[in-house]
């Protein structure tokens, strides 16, 4: 058994956190031998709910646990941390412009960043799960400046999972024999699922699906899967969106599998292949090999992909000016 780590999870009370917990707990993310000091952060109102999580995670009896730390203390919380799942984010309510749903985030995940710099250790692995995720990972690591850009990535791994289970349905095959289909941009209306690089069991999906279904119904069904489960369930997507962040988590601890290519929303690289602007968090393809990833280059992308990623980027830049306006200000203040 290896030396306890230090694990946060944000947003402990709420849905998803509900579901990710007992994977994080299990050793589903980081191996049947890795001991774990789990810490549930959350604000004061859902501090009795979370009491309920606590009874509940002891009840599970999980041996790689071994403490459990509720909190509304982000020192607390994030004091020699190795790895943050920041699930809590202001939702978008009915009524709510976009530019308002940034100025609210960017208070949390400034705080968050501020107390990340301060506390955590500094190869600290931190993921985005509240939305807008990209543009809040964006924001947390500009308040971090102490912690590398690459240590923070946004989650862009349920849209790449919910991808491979419409062409996995789609063809009738084992979901574990569709690879290397990828996410490109925001985890918004506007990111791009890209089938042209992908195969299953070996066999390029563009010779198996017809180009019109990859190019319109597809790709709006990936796009829009959050909004029509929350039509179907009346709340957001939660189970899924767990196992997601539990798959990125994984992979960025263990490493991916030689040519097995996983979505990642990252920092983006002045020298990146693929020419997106420097300084916003894109989901690119990426491989990661000693908690290191690394964006895979090499991948084609046709005139159909490019305008896609053309849209994807244009509203990330937008969201970045949007969200620096507001840091700005706040720096005024």
């Amino acid at each position: 058994m290896s030396e306890p780590i230090k694990v946060v999870v944000t947003g402990a009370a709420g849905q998803i956190a509900y579901s990710l917990l007992y994977m994080i707990a299990n050793g589903d993310v980081f191996g049947k031998n890795q001991k774990i000091i789990l810490t549930l952060l959350d604000i004061p109102p859902m501090m009795g709910v979370l009491e309920g999580v606590v009874m509940e995670l002891s009840d599970c009896a999980f041996t790689l646990l071994t403490e459990v730390i509720p909190t509304t203390d982000v020192a607390v919380a994030f004091k020699d941390v190795s790895v943050v799942f920041l699930v809590g984010a202001m939702p978008r309510r009915e009524g709510m412009e976009r530019k308002d749903l940034l100025s609210a985030n960017v208070k949390i995940f400034k705080v968050q960043g501020e107390a990340l710099n301060t506390y955590a250790k500094k190869d600290v692995k931190v993921l985005v799960v509240g939305n807008p995720a990209n543009t809040n990972a964006l924001i947390c690591s500009h308040y971090a400046p102490s912690i590398p850009k690459e240590n923070f990535t946004a989650m862009t791994r349920l849209d790449q999972n919910r991808a491979c289970a419409q062409i996995a349905q789609k063809v009738g095959s084992d979901i574990t024999k569709v690879k290397n289909l990828f996410i490109w941009g925001n985890h918004s209306a506007t990111q791009f699922p890209d089938c042209s690089n992908g195969t299953v069991d070996g066999k390029p999906v563009t010779d198996l699906v017809d180009a019109s279904y990859l190019e319109n119904e597809f790709v709006t069904t990936v796009q829009k899967r959050g909004a029509a489960v929350i039509a179907a369930r009346k709340m957001s997507s939660a189970m899924s969106a767990a196992k997601a962040a539990a798959d990125h988590v994984r992979d960025w601890w263990i490493g991916t599998q030689s040519g097995n290519y996983v979505s990642m929303g990252v920092v983006t690289p002045k020298d990146n292949p693929y020419n997106v602007p420097e300084g916003i968090v894109f989901s690119f393809p990426v491989e990661i090999k000693n908690k290191q990833w690394s964006i895979v280059p090499g991948f084609k992308i046709n005139d159909f992909a490019r305008s896609k990623l053309d849209i994807t980027t244009k509203e990330l830049l937008e969201e970045k000016e949007e969200a620096m306006a507001v840091c700005n200000a706040d720096a005024k203040i």
